[in-house]
């Protein structure tokens, strides 16, 4: 008996909530396994004559263990306070944060490598009118990229070609800031331009409607396609490491000439060839050039005296790759799964 009561005191002792005393009355005063109980059980073997002064000790320490229980509780309680009552001496809960989204992120990394060396960061409207959007970029109106397909008209008409009213649109690059700072300021010129971007693509895994671009413009009296080059190889190692490889392909766009598409490393197997990049090692990653004389003449430059270089990438497939996430449309949906492995 007593090495039973020195066993509840020492439990006693080490109970810190009042979870811990109720598993204490459920080891020691429980109707089916509690040591008590089984304590009483073991009555029925002595003798006849010490039963009945052993029964009266298992109820006194049964009724002392029930006492010690029931003080600890209530001085728990009384500790806790009433129901609603804000104990002030805890420590404060520290709220809880959002994190940077991983779009905000990749943008403002590409942002910051540009104006190290020396690029002004523009906004501009999303709501681009037609010139700006495409004739100035020398996209005349029966351009493909002109078709219904992939640009959002706002007004809900593509414009004749011949002329007409001037069309509104849901903008397809940031190119368009391109030409409106041309307009207003004489090189040299350097420059990036983020922001969002819209096109009538059917959503999937690489695909989306709206999607986030930078393009860059750099001008000047002796720009050439090595300096295009340097430029790239520069931002694209301090966008993945410093070991990517860089490769340049001929290409053509409306607004560039000479263009190339330009490929890097592949980020999954380093160039050993993979399924992502269908063994050849390489992934595409943006599209540049020099500036086609006609962009020069829509703003009034002589081509004659000023070159330049432009390129355009994606903020969204940078993302994909940096992050090796699988689907473009998990940035768009609010997945705080993704978003909470991002820093705050």
């Amino acid at each position: 008996m007593s090495a039973l009561r020195e066993a509840f005191c020492a439990d006693l002792e080490r109970a810190a909530s009042t979870r811990d005393l109720q598993d204490l009355r459920d080891r020691y005063l429980g109707r089916k396994r509690g040591r008590l109980v089984a304590l009483l059980k073991t009555l029925a073997g002595a003798p006849p004559e010490r039963r009945r002064a052993l029964g009266q000790a298992a109820n006194a320490l049964k009724q002392e263990i029930e006492g010690e229980l029931t003080a600890r509780r209530e001085a728990a309680e009384k500790r806790r306070g009433p129901a609603g009552a804000v104990d002030a001496t805890l420590p404060g809960r520290a709220p809880a944060l959002g994190h940077r989204h991983p779009l905000s992120l990749v943008r403002e990394e590409m942002e910051s490598i540009f104006s190290a060396i020396g690029f002004e960061i523009l906004e501009g409207p999303e709501a681009e009118d037609d010139y700006h959007n495409f004739e100035a970029l020398n996209m005349p109106a029966a351009h493909p990229a002109r078709d219904m397909q992939d640009t959002l008209y706002l007004d809900g008409s593509i414009p004749a070609p011949g002329g007409g009213r001037p069309a509104t649109l849901l903008r397809t690059h940031t190119s368009g800031m391109q030409i409106r700072y041309m307009e207003t300021h004489e090189p040299p010129i350097r420059i990036i331009a983020p922001g969002l971007v819209y096109r009538r693509d059917t959503p999937d895994l690489t695909h989306s409607p709206m999607f986030q671009q930078v393009e860059g413009l750099l001008v000047g009296e002796t720009v050439t396609m090595g300096d295009l080059k340097g430029t790239l190889e520069h931002f694209l190692r301090a966008l993945f490491d410093d070991d990517t490889r860089v490769e340049f392909r001929p290409s053509f766009f409306p607004y560039t000439e000479p263009s190339t598409e330009v490929f890097i490393t592949c980020v999954f197997c380093h160039g050993d060839g993979c399924a992502v990049c269908k063994q050849t090692g390489w992934i595409e990653i943006l599209g540049a050039g020099m500036v086609h004389p006609a962009v020069f003449e829509a703003v009034g430059y002589d081509a004659e005296r000023f070159s330049g270089w432009a390129f355009g990438i994606g903020i969204d497939r940078v993302a994909l790759l940096k992050y090796r996430v699988d689907d473009i449309r998990r940035f768009y949906g609010n997945d705080l799964h993704l978003l909470e492995q991002f820093p705050s």
